[in-house]
């Protein structure tokens, strides 16, 4: 076997930093939960010993934690008075709960595939799916956290916007369906901004709708909003102006009969969008950095929910607007097209 010792050193290279990472994402996790990037916010330079003070943390761990920061180009290092520092975009990044970009929870989910690694090996090995609510409970407080910036700083602002007539409706009056709701962020944004239409959220998962009406509750928008456990195929057909799906039609296992009941649940003239994780048709448009990241989310949490189902469809993260656009003309929404892409997702847009 000939060994190629400059590809060998890369690919080595590579996995240190890849464990870099890994353990860096810890540490950050620490970070977020301690208050630590919170203590240094908009403080300029800190020693130390400052930074614990401020978060009521011991000296020494908090000077290791922050040199790994340093080292990890998460924090701003001054040599020549040994302080360090948050810059402004490490605070949106890190500190900012409400910034569009705030990034810590997304670490809860990594937490909760080790948490779940027997599991996993046991599905990989057997064929056998994990149902969502079979997971380590992270995993549903930090999707709903990191998802929640996200909608946060783009559905209304951009998303719904893109969509054909569909703002006139809901700032006219309209009913909404999100489908998946999870801990309901995204309905209650669309509720804040809309305040003359109605929002149903629906979810299989029991203790994430209930953890939805508190949040509608504390956002003052429970007279307008309602969530209801239900399956994607057995809701009540209100005949919406908008049926949403965020991050979620790819984890069914049954797609196909969720649009189906979309189909019979909508307003004649109603929309659909689809939110779904970004992705090229092919593997190999999709090999970077966040086809990785959403490819290892696909395998431990998407496909393993979908197999749960008993599904016939198993499209996983990475199912591409081509395949997705099948899927809806083959199900009753001939009309289908790409409202708009970011970096990290696909909205799409279905009517009758």
């Amino acid at each position: 076997m000939n060994v190629d010792m400059q590809k060998l050193n890369d690919l080595v290279g590579m996995a240190v930093g890849d464990m870099s990472s890994a353990q860096g994402g810890f540490m950050i996790s620490v970070g977020h939960k301690l208050g630590l990037y919170r203590a240094m916010a908009n403080a300029g330079p800190l020693t130390s010993g400052e930074v614990a003070a401020r978060s009521g943390c011991a000296e020494r761990y908090v000077r290791e934690w922050l040199n790994a920061q340093v080292a990890g180009k998460y924090v701003a290092y001054h040599p020549g008075s040994q302080t360090y520092e948050l810059t402004p975009e490490q605070a949106m990044v890190l500190a900012d709960e409400q910034s569009p970009v705030f990034m810590p929870p997304a670490w809860s989910v990594n937490a909760t595939m080790w948490a779940d690694e027997s599991k996993i090996l046991n599905a990989f090995r057997t064929g056998k799916g994990i149902g969502w609510g079979e997971h380590d409970e992270r995993l549903y407080c930090g999707v709903a956290a990191f998802y929640r910036n996200a909608y946060q700083g783009s559905l209304v602002q951009e998303w719904l916007p893109a969509l054909e007539g569909v703002t006139a409706k809901l700032e006219a009056g309209a009913k909404v369906a999100d489908i998946g709701c999870g801990h309901g962020h995204s309905t209650i944004i669309m509720a804040k901004a809309y305040p003359k239409s109605f929002f149903w959220g629906f979810d299989v998962h029991e203790e994430s709708i209930v953890e939805a009406r508190r949040n509608a509750e504390v956002a003052g928008v429970a007279d307008r909003v309602g969530f209801t456990v239900a399956q994607a195929t057995d809701y009540p057909a209100n005949q919406y102006d908008l049926i949403c799906y965020f991050d979620c039609l790819h984890d069914m296992g049954h797609p196909d009969k969720a649009l189906q009941h979309a189909a019979t649940s909508i307003a004649r003239d109603g929309t659909v969008m689809l939110v779904e994780p970004f992705a090229g048709d092919r593997l190999e448009d999709n090999i970077n950095p966040i086809g990785r990241l959403y490819y290892v989310g696909s395998a431990a949490l998407c496909c393993a929910h979908a197999i749960s189902e008993n599904g016939n469809y198993v499209l996983g993260a990475q199912a591409g607007e081509e395949r997705l656009a099948h899927l809806a003309r083959a199900n009753g929404f001939l009309n289908f097209r790409r409202a708009m892409a970011t970096p990290f997702n696909l909205i799409l847009e279905a009517r009758l």
